[in-house]
This record gives structure tokens, sequence and C-alpha cells, in this order.
């Protein structure tokens, strides 16, 4: 079965373009114009990619996101006339995969929808990941302390996640992560990587001048410096 997209957008032409444009590239979507009645369809079904855009007239679109981050599986790309870097940081911050301003091409939505649903390759590993007194939980994106204390993550700071812990002690060029975790290449993907990253350290209680497990190699990567065990 093709992938589902839900698009939320207040803009009935966005809407119309987007399905138009979505379906002739062989995805099944679902539009709305309220975020009340995108929540009341999530609880009947599970969408692939949400197209969400900030300017929402029911509810505020950062905080959508955020919630979508933390509960559902889908991936999360915010379309928005806000073309401010801080927007984007601030939307990437809160668990978006990828933002794309308005106006735009509707075959570069389709292109950047494909590119996120190609993601990370498929991983032998389980969903369960220990490491230096945390243990990763990829079935609820959920980081526990030695203390049994959870903070939850996002899919898309989820997938960094486990690309480090797949592969520690060893160099990640930012080649790499493209290539690995799919989406556009360049300064977007770059300012996402980044702020992933940081929420992770966040997260994992980093001294964010001196972190002890990401380390940044300078011009070349990151090297995850912990000692990991699946189960």
């Amino acid at each position: 079965m093709s992938a589902l997209v839900t698009i939320l957008d207040d803009e009935p032409e966005i809407r119309a373009m987007l399905s138009d444009a979505l379906t002739e590239a062989g995805f099944r979507t679902m539009a709305f114009a309220r975020a009340a009645e995108f929540e009341a369809a999530l609880r009947r079904t599970t969408p692939d990619v949400c197209l969400v855009d900030l300017g929402l007239p029911d509810r505020d679109g950062l905080s959508l996101v955020h919630r979508l981050a933390l509960e559902q599986g889908a991936k999360i790309i915010i379309i928005s006339g806000r073309a401010q870097v801080q927007d984007r940081v601030t939307g990437l911050e809160l668990g978006a995969d990828d933002y794309i301003i308005k106006p735009f091409d509707p075959a570069e939505v389709v292109a950047r929808i494909r590119a996120r649903l190609r993601g990370p390759r498929p991983s032998s590993r389980g969903q369960t990941a220990r490491f230096n007194g945390w243990t990763a939980h990829f079935d609820r994106y959920a980081l526990e302390d030695s203390e049994g204390q959870e903070t939850p993550f996002s899919h898309a700071e989820g997938e960094v996640l486990r690309l480090f812990l797949e592969s520690p002690r060893r160099l990640i060029t930012r080649a790499h992560m493209q290539e690995s975790l799919g989406g556009g290449a360049g300064e977007s993907f770059d300012r996402a990587m980044d702020v992933r990253i940081s929420r992770l350290r966040t997260k994992l209680r980093e001294d964010p001048r001196n972190p002890r497990l990401i380390k940044t190699i300078y011009g070349a990567g990151y090297i995850f410096l912990g000692e990991v065990a699946w189960d």
C-alpha cells in the first residue's frame, strides 16, 4: 500500500495543490484545514508523513509539531511562510524532520517526502541500546537514565542517536549522515543535524563546552565515544 500523507493547512489552494501533486506521485492523502480535525483523524489512522503549516486558525503550529514528534511515528515536514532562520531552527528543535518555505514548487515537496521516507537504511539491531548508564528505547522514543528516569526524544532525534549507537568510536561525516538519514543536502540539512545533536547532548546531560559522548571533529564530522550494547 502506498504511503499516507496528511496535509494540514488552512489555505484551500495549498491543500488542493499538494493533494493533486501527491496523488499524481502515487501517495494517498488526507487534507485538513484545522488542527482539531487533523488530531481527530490521528486517533483513527497513522500517517507516514505529516505536512504541517504553522499558521493555523485554531492551534499553535509549533506546539502541534512538538506533540506529533513525541507521540507519532510519522515524519513531520513543516510548510510555512515564516522564512526567518529562527523559525526554521525552532521547528527543527521541536522535532520536525524538514522545513519547507512558502511559496514552493510541489515537485520539491514530493522529492522531500520521498527522501524522508527512504530515511535510514533498515537496521539489524534491536530496539534497545545500553551505553554509559543510559538506555535508549527506540520502540517508545525514550532515554532512560541509571535511576530509571525517562526523557522522551523525537523520531528525528532517534534517527541520529541510532546512527551514533550503531557506529561507536568511528568518524561519522556529514556526507555519511546525509546518505544514511536522507533529506535535503546543503545548509538546511546541516542546520537540522546541528539542532538534533545539540538536543541529544542536552538530553544526555552533556557539558556543551566539553561533551563526553558525542564529540565534534571540526571539519570532519562526529564520533560517539560510548560503549554500546544492544538488546
